[in-house]
Formats: structure tokens, C-alpha cells, sequence
């Protein structure tokens, strides 16, 4: 019989081989492909395999022996489809199939997994919360999300500035690991945005397990003239880390969706943060120029 060792050194050796011919491979012949992130098992930990998750899909095409492999090769970079994935049998092959497992490991996680107050504290904002006690109810209970708790509407009213041009804050949403990964460029990118069209901006904060609609009674509160909220989008299974921004021109509590303006796919392979802050600031002060927002702003 063989022994954990043993079998570990077997699952090592043939996730490294699938690893490197899926992102070595060239369609429909030899011609040179992008280098795979990494071809060899890590050697920092003995047992540990290799991180599926630097793949890039759009570089990978399983299909043995295609017609055109090529040509469709080169259509599938443009986009991060699962396409042209192989199958072995009636059944995908086993890295296309670990690779999905691990997108959805990673969607979870970043829905469960809560921002660090590192991360919070290190853009200097407070943090304040809505009517959701857990995780839990934020999910089942998408209503008091859109609420700011209590104490967390009398701690906004204590300190926020009062009728600001644009107020800017931060939630949660669906993604901790959007907010983790993007608001340490988008932030500062969109402050030193709005700072260079001498746009007023109120004070920044945070609200933890916040639905978009929170904004209404946010914008209530501090008078603003047109609110901003940056949110983690819901996680899919191309990237768990997207974000978006809402911008609305004068909320108020129960107006209709369709009066928000948004701006999304913010990360690393969509918009990049930095570019979006900068983007953001724009389509703020567009708002603020027509005094509109939604389907009410011609962009």
C-alpha cells in the first residue's frame, strides 16, 4: 500500500504537469505561448501544490487537435470566458475542473470573510454599521442593509462635515476582497480627483455590511449634494475582487434605482483602481454640472 507521503508526491507531480501544459500548450500547434506564472511546485512548504489561481484563463486553451485553434485562441484573449477548455470524455479535464473549484472557493470566501480594520483604519476612515448584527443577516436580510444602525447614524452626524459638495464612503457589499484588493488606489485616486476639479468633499468613512440604498440615509444625514459609496460587487467566478461606485445627486430615503449612476468592473483585470478613481471624479463633477444623475444624466 502506499503511504501519505508517497501519494502526496504523486498529486504533486501530476498537478505541476497539468499546470504546465495548460498554460504551455499552444493551439493548434507549436507557436509560443505566454509563460506559465508557475511550472513547478513551490518549494517554500513540503506537501504544498501549485496556486491554480495565477493562471490567466485567457492564455489557456485545452482543446486537442482544434480546427482554427488559432483564430480562436486569439478571440478568447479579448475576454475571460471558460471556453476552449478540453474535456476528456463526456467530462472536463482535471485543472479546468480544479481551477473552478477554486473560483468558487474564492466568491465564498470573499462574501463570508469580513474587511480587516487594518485596512479600514489605514485610509483613515471610522467605521460605523448598518442594521445587520452578522454577516448572516446581511445576507438574509437585504433590507436593513440599506439602514444605517442607530448608533452608527448618530455617529455620522457627529462627525461628518454638514452639507458637503459630495460625501464619499466606503461598505462592504458582497466583497470584503474588492474593498481588501482596490480601496488603497481608488481612494486616494478619487479624493485627488475631486481635489484637482476643487470639488468639496465631506468626510470619508466606512459602513460594514451596507447595501447600496444605505446611501439615501447617508446623503439625509449630511446634506450632501451628491453621494458617493464604493462597494464590493457580487463575487463571480472570473474575480471575487470587482467594485463599484454609486453616485446619486441629492438621495433621498425610497427614491427609485434608477436615479444612481455607476461605474463598475473596478479591479486589477477590469478598470484599474487608480483609473477609475480618476474616472469616478469626472463623472462626479458631470453630476454635479447637470445636476442629475441616473437616467436623468445623458453621459
Amino acid at each position: 500500500m502506499m503511504d501519505k507521503e508517497m501519494l502526496t508526491q504523486i498529486i504533486q507531480q501530476v498537478v505541476a504537469e497539468l499546470v504546465q501544459e495548460g498554460q504551455s500548450k499552444a493551439p493548434g500547434g507549436p507557436a509560443p505561448q505566454k509563460e506559465p506564472a508557475r511550472t513547478q511546485p513551490p518549494q517554500e512548504e513540503e506537501g504544498c501544490l501549485p496556486d491554480i489561481t495565477e493562471i490567466d484563463i485567457r492564455e489557456q486553451y485545452l482543446v486537442e487537435h482544434p480546427e482554427h485553434g488559432e483564430a480562436y485562441a486569439d478571440l478568447k484573449r479579448n475576454a475571460p470566458c471558460r471556453l476552449g477548455i478540453g474535456k476528456a470524455g463526456t467530462r472536463y479535464k482535471t485543472l479546468p475542473q480544479l481551477e473552478f473549484r477554486a473560483a468558487h472557493s474564492a466568491a465564498q470566501d470573499a462574501v463570508f470573510s469580513d474587511v480587516g480594520d487594518d485596512v479600514i483604519e489605514g485610509q483613515g476612515l471610522f467605521i460605523v454599521k448598518s442594521q445587520c448584527d452578522s454577516k448572516d443577516t446581511y445576507l438574509t436580510r437585504p433590507d436593513l442593509g440599506r439602514k444605517l444602525s442607530r448608533e452608527g447614524a448618530q455617529t455620522v452626524r457627529e462627525r461628518c462635515k454638514k452639507n458637503p459638495t459630495v460625501q464619499i464612503f466606503v461598505s462592504d457589499g458582497l466583497s470584503s476582497a474588492a474593498v481588501t484588493a482596490n480601496i488603497p488606489d481608488l481612494l486616494p485616486s478619487l479624493l485627488q480627483g475631486l481635489q484637482n476639479h476643487r470639488i468639496e468633499v465631506g468626510t470619508p468613512f466606512f459602513v460594514r455590511y451596507g447595501r447600496v440604498g444605505v446611501m439615501d440615509e447617508v446623503s439625509e444625514i449630511t446634506g450632501a449634494e451628491v453621494t458617493c459609496v464604493l462597494i464590493g460587487e457580487r463575487p463571480g467566478l472570473i474575480t471575487a475582487e470587482s467594485m463599484s461606485a454609486y453616485i446619486a445627486y441629492r438621495a433621498t430615503v425610497g427614491m427609485p434605482e434608477a436615479r444612481r449612476t455607476v461605474v463598475s468592473n473596478i479591479h486589477r483585470n477590469g478598470t484599474n483602481p487608480a483609473e477609475a478613481g480618476a474616472h469616478i471624479a469626472d463623472v462626479i463633477g458631470l453630476v454635479l454640472e447637470k445636476k442629475a444623475s441616473g437616467t436623468d444624466l445623458k453621459l
